[in-house]
């Protein structure tokens, strides 16, 4: 067994600093109650703490709540123990869950006309090429549900969001099935079905700014083609008002108007040229 030293209380104020003296390497102990009941040789009240965190946790419990799908983090913070305790009861049932995932991959999704030929992997691994998706960087896992199924989620980050698709497994011959659970997990069973998002142009305000007065322009010049012509009446406060005839000029106008007589030349008679006398002719 290899000894260390105590190099002092770490900055944090909970934890001891140890150090092995042949590597330099550093370690790091909670200053629990654990340790301070050791430091002061006080075996009974060590026993007393093992019994309380015994019936805190049984490994029974932690290794139910880690196959439910919780993380080691997680039942250590919930329980109030250490984590180096949960894991200890943790890792076979971590690795139930990984091996359970990879074989829901090898199983068959269940559609309306039966299991495909494809397997769950071969499916999601179309889709996100579809969808320009880096399939190395999505995370497969697995837990068991309260009613005994396996219930297999897929996680992957696309730009800023976090997404999941969850799915059912049943084991069995020729890979199992499995039927999708949510949403996401039915799209990604119809790749065929994704349409690409469209390319929506940037605003550019200064191009806007100068692209403007010529579409207003344009446009006024079509309103004033398609504006229908009206005659022009000019407002002119002098203009004279239509003269209303009496009734006598309109008794005249009704009766009707003698010919004007035509002016002819007078042709004087013989009795004007032989007696110099010129007659008085109407």
């Amino acid at each position: 067994m290899r000894a260390l030293r105590v190099v002092g209380l770490h900055e944090d104020g909970k934890s001891i600093v140890l150090e092995d003296p042949a590597s330099r390497t550093r370690f790091l102990l909670p200053a629990d109650e654990t340790l301070r009941a050791a430091a002061r040789g006080d075996i009974a009240r060590l026993g007393q703490i093992e019994i309380e965190l015994e019936s805190q946790m049984r490994p029974r419990e932690i290794q139910a709540r880690i196959r439910a799908g919780e993380s080691v983090e997680q039942v250590a913070s919930g329980a109030g123990v250490s984590a180096q305790r949960v894991e200890r009861y943790a890792y076979p049932v971590l690795l139930e869950r990984s091996r359970t995932a990879d074989l829901a991959q090898s199983a068959h999704p269940v559609r309306e006309d039966g299991p495909d030929v494809q397997t769950l992997g071969e499916v999601i691994a179309y889709a996100f090429g579809v969808r320009g998706h880096d399939y190395s960087q999505a995370r497969w896992d697995s837990w068991r549900g309260d009613d005994g199924k396996w219930v297999v989620v897929l996680q992957w980050k696309a730009g800023r969001s976090d997404n999941r698709a969850h799915w059912s497994f049943s084991p069995g011959a020729h890979g199992g099935t499995v039927h999708a659970l949510d949403e996401n997990a039915e799209v990604l069973l119809n790749p065929n079905s994704y349409r690409p998002p469209r390319t929506v142009r940037a605003l550019d305000p200064a191009r806007d700014a100068v692209m403007q007065p010529t579409l207003d322009s344009a446009e006024d010049e079509r309103l004033a083609i398609e504006a229908p012509t009206e005659p022009h009446e000019e407002d002119d406060d002098t203009r004279e008002i239509p003269r209303v005839p009496s009734d006598d000029e309109a008794a005249e106008d009704d009766q009707p108007r003698a010919k004007p007589k035509k002016n002819h030349p007078i042709v004087p008679s013989w009795e004007d040229v032989l007696l110099g006398v010129r007659s008085q002719r109407g």
